[in-house]
């Protein structure tokens, strides 16, 4: 089927989406949790929003977003439940993919219409057969794959064109892999990140993405391409993380808003002081508010360096990138920790807001590209003149 063109639409209609998107995850949480995947309703949603399709190039009638207003969204979906707020940010980040695709492979994905998947691992075989590849191999944490598609999977070889092996992701058909549902987390469960098993499946090249290329360049292929889109002047997997932080952000808000509530009307029996009156829990919400301005301050620094890094001479280094985004989400799991710890055993009944939000919020700190230790290492090694190797 052909895409419908949404050119006209909003940031603030965007942002109305995000709402009904987020409104319904958290109705339907509970039961997400326990099919380890959000609903089919939700999923539609995402879809009927045109929030799938809000970072597609303008050429195929998307709206062609900003990344201030994809990651509004993001945190906007957050506010209330994670695990939708994971997909309305992977679902379009990775509908975004086929930008970077000669023109046949982009025209043959983004026109069938449906949502994509990927994992970029990789831990898959390619064996060259005519112009295209035949895919193999066992790919772990894909998320949203049960909704999709399309699932794009790491591989690394030798593509003719290269002097040496390198790093691809050739764009499948769903119905072309085996779902394994493997899925059965501490956190983040509704993003249905399941196992995918490929057998010699065949991949023509307009559908193999080259990802050193897409990172060094930049830029789709051709020379002649939309110098308006936005990811085609940002570094690549900076861009590609930014909803990391966003999920955390508006996450992290929920958090103080229930710790408020929670806290207002709660009186200590060993003291008998309400702890709204009580300089230690407006302390703890003091400093907790506090960190969040300082979440959404950096986070406002990350999307600015990104936005301007070409104008800037391209001189941020990958691994400053990676320290901001990881601070970030290293303060909204210390808010998320600090709200339980003060609150104590009110925020540890199972399934309770609070306590689905704090294991979602940290589920999010253990992603790869939110490891904080990782981050500052790296970004100590760029300050000093050394080559730190991250991608950012």
């Amino acid at each position: 089927m052909n895409v419908n063109t949404v050119d006209n639409i909003t940031e603030e209609a965007l942002l109305q989406g995000a709402e009904k998107i987020g409104m319904l995850a958290e109705e339907e949480a509970h039961e997400a949790d326990k099919n380890a995947t959000v609903s089919a309703n939700v999923v539609n949603l995402i879809k009927e929003t045109q929030i799938s399709r809000m970072m597609l190039p303008r050429e195929y009638g998307g709206p062609q977003a900003s990344l201030t207003t994809f990651a509004k969204v993001i945190q906007k979906v957050a506010n209330y439940n994670l695990s939708a707020a994971w997909l309305t940010f992977l679902y379009p980040l990775h509908n975004s993919l086929p930008s970077y695709l000669p023109k046949a492979g982009r025209d043959e994905v983004v026109n069938q219409g449906g949502l994509i998947a990927d994992i970029f691992a990789a831990l898959g075989t390619a064996e060259p057969d005519g112009d295209g590849l035949r895919i193999s191999g066992k790919w772990n944490f894909v998320s949203g794959i049960l909704h999709s598609d399309w699932v794009g999977v790491g591989v690394k070889v030798q593509l003719p064109e290269r002097d040496k092996p390198v790093v691809c992701l050739p764009i499948l058909k769903t119905s072309e892999v085996e779902i394994v549902k493997n899925w059965d987390t501490f956190g983040l469960r509704g993003t249905g990140s399941n196992q995918i098993i490929v057998d010699n499946v065949y991949v023509p090249k307009e559908r193999i993405l080259d990802l050193e290329k897409a990172e060094s360049t930049r830029r789709p292929p051709e020379e002649d391409y939309d110098k308006s889109y936005p990811f085609y002047h940002v570094p690549f997997y900076p861009a590609f993380y930014i909803g990391f932080p966003a999920i955390a952000i508006g996450g992290a808000e929920r958090v103080i808003e229930e710790f408020k509530v929670l806290t207002e009307k709660r009186v200590r029996l060993m003291d008998g002081v309400r702890e709204s009156e009580s300089p230690r829990s407006q302390r703890v919400i003091a400093e907790i508010s506090t960190d969040l301005h300082a979440a959404k301050g950096l986070m406002a620094q990350y999307v600015s360096l990104l936005e301007n890094y070409e104008k800037d001479g391209e001189m941020t280094p990958l691994g400053e990138f990676f320290a901001i985004r990881t601070k970030i989400i290293k303060l909204c799991t210390d808010i998320a920790v600090r709200a339980m710890l003060t609150l104590g055993g009110a925020a540890l009944y199972k399934g309770g807001t609070l306590e689905m939000f704090i294991r979602d919020i940290l589920s999010v700190a253990t992603h790869k590209t939110s490891l904080y230790e990782d981050s500052v290492a790296a970004y100590g090694q760029d300050l000093f003149g050394f080559e730190s190797g991250v991608r950012g």
